[in-house]
């Protein structure tokens, strides 16, 4: 298992955790996903995974949810 956490910004409410999490968890080997929302900043994306994920696979997902994926994962 590996989890990395990823910053996101431009969420602001229960709404757009919702849409972040659902694109998320369509990558292949996506077991959990959780999110700190930070209003005003960069939300921390927690993910939870069978194997470390490319980037660029979690930048499309949040994307596609509407937001930007911001700096390195941690």
């Amino acid at each position: 298992m590996s989890t990395t956490t990823y910053d996101v910004t431009g969420m602001t409410c229960s709404h757009c955790v919702h849409a972040v999490t659902e694109e998320v968890k369509k990558i292949s080997g996506v077991k959990d996903v959780e999110i700190t929302l930070v209003t005003g900043g960069a939300s921390q994306v927690r993910v939870t995974s069978d194997a470390d994920l490319a980037v660029d696979d979690v930048r499309a997902a949040v994307d596609e949810a509407g937001y930007e994926l911001a700096g390195a994962p941690a």
